[in-house]
């Protein structure tokens, strides 16, 4: 016979694994519906004010975005995949953007490093909560050669070099302590060799086939302005949001 017991509760009346879990689950749906997002006031945006390419409209909402106080604004989410398609997505740090396109490094034998030399395909993106703003970016990735990667990293911070020095980049790690002394060793050695190589260091460049500016509005008409590049240079269209 079926066993109709009540399991919301044990003999004693204490409540079961299952109910405890059932609570859970609806305390973290009412912790995200109490979330709020924009709370302060939204720049305007007026799309028909905008550049006739990217890359001004981009250093213009990083700038602003800066001086609004919104912490990182230079971090970026990066998406690349694997040979067999398999997605992966991390936050990264910006180098620079410029007429090439958008600059990030990493190792050449980290996850990241891998899954652009299997598919040199990559897409970015930022989000300014205090402004209500992102950017999405997509396109195709190249990496730069060594002497121009070694430059990128040198001019960072001397943090910045220890962790290239490191190195082993999404390789197994055996324990916290060995961590820690491979971390002591690089920093002592950035701190001595200010020019010491990074030989699997690579600066990657993303060549920017598609670009979304994206502003929110508190009543949800959002505004989506999309570049795509074409042969004769970059054609704009709004979309639905």
């Amino acid at each position: 016979m079926p066993d109709h017991t009540d399991d919301t509760a044990g003999t004693d009346g204490t409540p079961t694994a299952g109910a405890a879990a059932d609570a859970e689950t609806l305390a973290f749906r009412d912790l995200l519906r109490g979330l709020r997002v924009w709370t302060g006031e939204l720049p305007s945006f007026d799309p028909a004010q905008a550049p006739a390419e990217p890359l001004p409209l981009f250093r213009q909402w990083l700038r602003e975005a800066a001086e609004a106080g919104v912490p990182e604004p230079h971090t970026m989410s990066l998406a690349t995949a694997d040979a067999a398609g398999d997605p992966s997505v991390r936050i990264v740090m910006l180098h620079d953007a410029d007429e090439r396109g958008w600059h990030f490094g990493t190792h050449r034998g980290s996850r990241k490093g891998r899954d652009l030399a299997a598919r040199p395909r990559a897409a970015l993106a930022f989000y300014w909560a205090a402004a209500g703003r992102q950017v999405r970016v997509r396109g195709t990735v190249t990496a730069a050669g060594p002497e121009e990667s070694a430059a990128d990293l040198h001019r960072r911070s001397t943090g910045a070099l220890a962790a290239a020095l490191v190195g082993r980049q999404s390789e197994v790690l055996g324990s916290v302590a060995e961590l820690h002394r491979a971390a002591d060793a690089a920093w002592e050695r950035a701190g001595r060799e200010p020019d010491a190589p990074a030989p699997s260091w690579t600066l990657y460049v993303l060549r920017a086939d598609e670009v979304e500016f994206f502003q929110g509005d508190h009543r949800r008409r959002h505004l989506r302005l999309t570049y795509r590049r074409t042969d004769g240079g970059w054609e704009r269209e709004l979309l639905w949001p």
